[in-house]
C-alpha cells in the first residue's frame, strides 16, 4: 500500500545527511531526457532506489511497481537536473550578499545605488560589489574614482565589472592598494589613466585587479560558508543540480568540504582549480575521487589566456574596431601556457582554458594541438567561452576533441558590443554555436554566473533563437548559429556532464544514474523561446531528495 509522500519528505528532512531509506515511485509526469544517441526519450514515471539512483524508467503503458512511497507528479514536466557547465559558485553567493549593480542602466543610477548601500551598511569597512557595465550605461568610457568618491568617499570602495575582468576603485581604495601615478601596469593587465595624464583613473583591467584584491580583507571561513549556502539556494531555485566551478581556490574548496561533511551540499560541484598551484594544493598529484555520493570532485585546472571583450582585454588577431592599436591583453600564452598545461596533464588533470578573443582561442587550440600527442587518452580539453574564433582555426576543435564550453546568454547580452568591438567583417566566428556543432564539436552550456543570471531557461531560449529578453533583434542575431532544442537541452544536461567526466553518474534520467531532476511548468521542447524564458521551476531534486519546492 502506498503511503503519502508528505511523510517521506518529513522523514527525508529529518535524515538529510543519510541515504534515502526506501524506494520511491514518482509517476504521472511528462518526462523527457536526452538519450545516448542525442535524441529525446520520453517517459511517464521513475522509481528511485534507496541509494538515490534511478532504479526504473517507465513508459505510460508500463506496469507500476509496488514501492514504499509514491509521489503524484500531477502531469508536470520532468527534465534532468540542469548542469551549469561554467559558473563561479562562491562568487554567486558573495554577489548576492554584497552590492549588485547589474540592474543599473546609467552611471547616475549606479551612484545612487552605491550611495544608498553605503548608508545602509555604515559598519562595513569596505564597500564591495560587482555588476557595473559602462556599455549598458551608454557612457562611452570607463567610470572614474572621482565619480565613485561622490557617492561613497568616506571608506574604500571596490566594484568589479559585470564580466569580472575589470574593477572600479575610489580614491581611498587606490590608496589602500598603493596604486599611484608611478605604479606600472603588470603583464596581462592595465591600470587605466586619466585623460592626458599619468594618474590612475580608478579602473583596473585583468591582472591589474590583483593589485587591489591583495589589499581587500579576505572573507572569513564563516562568510564563505554563508555565501555557499546562498549560492546553492539560488542554483536550486533555477533547477540547477550540478555546476562546474571555474576558478576554485583552496578557501572555496574548504567551504565545499565543510558543506559535504555536514550533509548540506545540495549542488554537485565539478571543481576546476584557480591555477596550477591551487590545483596541487587542493588535490595533490592527481584529481580527487568523487566525494559525498558524487557531490564533489576536483577535476582539473582553469587557465586564463586573455581577458574579456567588455574591458577590451580579449586578445584579438587584429586591433579592436573601436580602439585602433589595441589588440587586448594576453595573460597566459606561449611557453608559459604550454608549461602549465604539461604540468596539469602530467597529473591527469583536465585543462579548462578561458579564451575569448580570436588570438586567445588560436593560442589555446595550437597549444592543445602541440601537446596532445604527448598525453594520449581521454583528456577532454576544454575552452571556456570560445566567444570569438577565426574560422580558419576551427578544425583544431574537432581534431583534438576540444569541448567548447559556452554561455548562450553572453550572445544576447554582448551582441551590440561585439559588433562595435569587432566590426561587421569579423563576426563569422562570434558565438558560433551551430558552426562548432556541425563540425563535430561537443557543446557544454552554462551561465558564467554571477557575470550573468544563473537562469538556465534564459540560456535555453537564447540558444534556440539568438533573441534577447527584449525580443530583439527580430529573427535573431546571426540566426544561422542557433542550435536545435535537443542540442540546447543536451548542452545543459548530458553534454555538460560529459564535459566534467560525470557521464554515467548524472545528467540523464536513465537507470543507474543519480536521481537529479526538475519539475517545471512547461515543456521546453514545445514552448516558444519567450515562453521558455518564463519557465517556472516547481521542484528540484538531487540524489532522490527534494532540495527546492516553489510551494
Amino acid at each position: 500500500m502506498f503511503r503519502t509522500f508528505a511523510s517521506f519528505v518529513a522523514l527525508a528532512g529529518a535524515l538529510s545527511a543519510q541515504p534515502a531509506l526506501a524506494d520511491v515511485l514518482i509517476d504521472n509526469v511528462e518526462g523527457l531526457t536526452i538519450g545516448e544517441d542525442g535524441k529525446v526519450q520520453r517517459f511517464a514515471a521513475i522509481v528511485i532506489g534507496d541509494d538515490g539512483r534511478i532504479a526504473q524508467v517507465l513508459g505510460a503503458k508500463d506496469k507500476k511497481p509496488q514501492t514504499d512511497f509514491r509521489e503524484d507528479g500531477r502531469g508536470r514536466v520532468m527534465i534532468p537536473g540542469i548542469i551549469d557547465a561554467h559558473a563561479h559558485v562562491v562568487g554567486i553567493g558573495i554577489g548576492a550578499l554584497t552590492l549588485d549593480l547589474s540592474d543599473t542602466a546609467s552611471l547616475a543610477e549606479a551612484l545612487d545605488k552605491i550611495r544608498a548601500f553605503a548608508a545602509a551598511n555604515p559598519a562595513r569597512p569596505w564597500i564591495l560589489g560587482r555588476g557595473w557595465n559602462q556599455e549598458k550605461w551608454g557612457l562611452g568610457r570607463f567610470p572614474t574614482a572621482a565619480e565613485l568618491d561622490s557617492a561613497a568617499g568616506d571608506r574604500p570602495v571596490y566594484l568589479e565589472r559585470v564580466d569580472g575582468h575589470a574593477g572600479w576603485a575610489n580614491t581611498l581604495a587606490l590608496q589602500a592598494a598603493g596604486i599611484t601615478a608611478a605604479t606600472a601596469s603588470p603583464a596581462g593587465g592595465r591600470i587605466e589613466k586619466l585623460a592626458g595624464g599619468k594618474a590612475p583613473s580608478g579602473v583596473l583591467v585583468d591582472t591589474a585587479m590583483e593589485l587591489m584584491t591583495k589589499a581587500i580583507p579576505a572573507p572569513r571561513p564563516a562568510e564563505r560558508d554563508l555565501a555557499l549556502i546562498e549560492a546553492q539556494k539560488i542554483l536550486n531555485r533555477f533547477g540547477i543540480t550540478a555546476v562546474a566551478d571555474m576558478g576554485t581556490t583552496i578557501e572555496d574548496w574548504q567551504a565545499f568540504r565543510r558543506a559535504g561533511d555536514n550533509g548540506s551540499l545540495t549542488v554537485r560541484i565539478m571543481s576546476y582549480a584557480a591555477g596550477p598551484d591551487a590545483m596541487e594544493l587542493i588535490a595533490g598529484a592527481r584529481p580527487s575521487p568523487w566525494l559525498y555520493e558524487d557531490r564533489l570532485r576536483m577535476n582539473g585546472v582553469k587557465l586564463y589566456i586573455d581577458g574579456a571583450l567588455g574591458s577590451r582585454g580579449a586578445w584579438l588577431k587584429a586591433p579592436y574596431a573601436d580602439d585602433p592599436g589595441n589588440t587586448g591583453l594576453p595573460i597566459t600564452h606561449g611557453a608559459m601556457l604550454r608549461n602549465m598545461m604539461v604540468r596539469a596533464a602530467n597529473g591527469q588533470f583536465q585543462i579548462a582554458m578561458h579564451a575569448i578573443g580570436d588570438a586567445g582561442n588560436a593560442d589555446a587550440l595550437f597549444a592543445i594541438d602541440e601537446i596532445s600527442d604527448k598525453f594520449p587518452g581521454d583528456k577532454r580539453w576544454r575552452i571556456e567561452h570560445a566567444q570569438v574564433f577565426d574560422p580558419a582555426d576551427m578544425a583544431l576543435f574537432a581534431r583534438n576533441g576540444v569541448i567548447a564550453s559556452m554561455q548562450p546568454v553572453h550572445q544576447t547580452s554582448d551582441r551590440t558590443m561585439a559588433e562595435a568591438r569587432l566590426g561587421p567583417d569579423r563576426l563569422a566566428g562570434a558565438y558560433a554555436w551551430r558552426t562548432l556543432a556541425n563540425a563535430g564539436v561537443r557543446l557544454a552550456f552554462g551561465s558564467d554566473a554571477p557575470v550573468e543570471s544563473a537562469d538556465p531557461f534564459a540560456g535555453l531560449a537564447a540558444a534556440i533563437s539568438r533573441i534577447g529578453p527584449d525580443g530583439q533583434p527580430f529573427g535573431g542575431w546571426r540566426a544561422q548559429e542557433t542550435v536545435s532544442r535537443e542540442q540546447a537541452l543536451a548542452g545543459f544536461t548530458s553534454d555538460a556532464a560529459f564535459a566534467g567526466f560525470a557521464e554515467g553518474r548524472f545528467g540523464r534520467l536513465v537507470k543507474g544514474e543519480r536521481a537529479d531532476f526538475v519539475l517545471i511548468d512547461r515543456d521546453p521542447l514545445l514552448a516558444s523561446p519567450e515562453e521558455i524564458r518564463q519557465t517556472r521551476v516547481l521542484e528540484t531534486w538531487v540524489g532522490g531528495r527534494k532540495v527546492y519546492d516553489a510551494d
